[in-house]
């Protein structure tokens, strides 16, 4: 086969065969096709799309291009969760030791920053020590242990998609419905889990700017779900403004803790337990919405999930007493209003883009993260704001990225006098 010649069938608009995904992926992955030629492939697909045989067989192939964990004698159901990516989005480093609290196991493979939107895994290597490339066997013993784990994509799972998933990053291919099913469920899949919630971002900070595309993304991840024998559960939910009350690194780690401690904003809360509600009713451990709201905030407030977050963190090799002198920043800055009225919308994306600027995210493969960098929000939308008061509150170690940073927000809110819709946080499900 010629890797010319299959670049140019997609971009036609064809199908390709099983075994031209299959070849094309694999000699990736090997080595003899090259990124530009890979690239080229993935902008076709990004304007072409792929059918169900397609898609299918894009994430078979990912899931055979490495090693499967296998959980099948395990005594509890084993679940996982999966966003889409946001802005202040911290779900997973809750709900994981949430969910093992609750009698579940939560293998987590989880994502670096992508584009504008932040990486669990990211915020996760903000706490010194935090061990998450572990092999495959230390990875089971930590789950045998503590019943959740969070680690990056290892080179044994669906190696291929973790070399995509880069060039996904850097070549502008990130919003392709094939192209994000294939990342997401392969991984899942792979995982050796029985259950899955997902919780599909929608919004002006969201790769799935309307419902409607998110709806079709959803159909796409429930299919592939039934197809390989995985119970998936689907979230639809707001990023038209950030989530929680900070986005960045070891500031989302903090405010994770603080939530876990009983002190999470309402946002975070009501996502993070409707997420949890699917998996305990999948579990079969509660019977309905009532029942699992109550389990999770009664194992938050007698300190069981915050346990199996610290159990977590030390099993992982991570120190939370060195979190709390290592993120502090140098630098700091708040964005004024200009105006008395109502905060009635925020520019989500931009402000991702700002975190990039500050240090959050990476601009090229061998940006440098600066983990004391990050954004507070201190007013949202539908709330009351006066001249001259703060509505962000901005930090990192760098004063010349702070600045630009600073420029790029001021411009990411609106203000009038008053809220002619009310913000709805969680759109829809299946």
């Amino acid at each position: 086969m010629i890797p010319a010649n299959l670049i140019a069938k997609k971009r036609d608009g064809k199908n390709l065969s099983k075994d031209e995904i299959s070849w094309f992926i694999t000699n990736y992955v090997s080595g003899e096709i090259s990124e530009e030629q890979m690239a080229s492939l993935l902008m076709a697909i990004l304007f072409q799309g792929m059918n169900e045989i397609e898609t299918f067989t894009l994430v078979e192939v990912m899931i055979d291009s490495g090693s499967k964990l296998d959980f099948s004698n395990s005594n509890y159901y084993v679940a996982d969760k999966h966003s889409t990516g946001g802005i202040g989005d911290k779900v997973s480093l809750i709900l994981a030791p949430l969910m093992a609290a609750a009698g579940l196991q939560i293998p987590m493979i989880a994502g670096r920053g992508l584009s504008f939107t932040g990486g669990t895994i990211d915020k996760l290597e903000s706490i010194p020590g935090f061990n998450t490339s572990p092999s495959l066997e230390t990875f089971n013993s930590w789950v045998d242990l503590n019943n959740c784990a969070i680690i990056s994509q290892s080179d044994q799972i669906c190696p291929a998609d973790k070399k995509l998933y880069a060039l996904r990053d850097q070549t502008g291919t990130v919003p392709s419905n094939p192209l994000i099913c294939g990342s997401i469920m392969s991984k899942k899949i792979a995982s050796g889990i029985s259950g899955l919630v997902l919780d599909l971002k929608v919004g002006n900070g969201a790769f799935l700017k309307n419902y409607e595309s998110a709806k079709k993304l959803g159909v796409w991840m429930k299919k592939i779900g039934e197809a390989f024998g995985l119970t998936t559960d689907i979230l639809f939910t707001s990023m038209d403004q950030p989530l929680g009350r900070s986005a960045g690194l070891s500031c989302e780690v903090l405010e994770s803790m603080d939530a876990l401690r009983g002190d999470g904003s309402e946002d975070l809360m009501d996502i993070t337990y409707q997420l949890g509600s699917k998996l305990l009713i999948q579990s079969n451990i509660t019977t309905d919405i009532k029942e699992s709201e109550n389990l999770q905030r009664s194992l938050i407030n007698d300190g069981k999930a915050f346990e199996k977050f610290e159990a977590m963190v030390k099993v992982q090799g991570g120190t939370l007493e060195k979190l709390e002198t290592t993120s502090h920043p140098s630098n700091e800055v708040s964005i004024l209003s200009n105006a008395d009225g109502v905060i009635t919308r925020m520019d989500t994306e931009k402000i991702g883009w700002a975190l990039v600027e500050l240090g959050c995210g990476r601009k090229s493969p061998k940006s440098s993260l600066d983990n004391t960098a990050g954004i507070q929000f201190l007013k949202k939308i539908g709330d009351e704001v006066h001249e001259n008061e703060p509505i962000y509150h901005l930090f990192n170690s760098n004063p010349k990225l702070l600045n630009s940073a600073k420029r790029m927000l001021k411009k990411t809110f609106e203000i009038k006098d008053s809220l002619k819709k009310d913000f709805r946080l969680v759109l829809g499900e299946f």
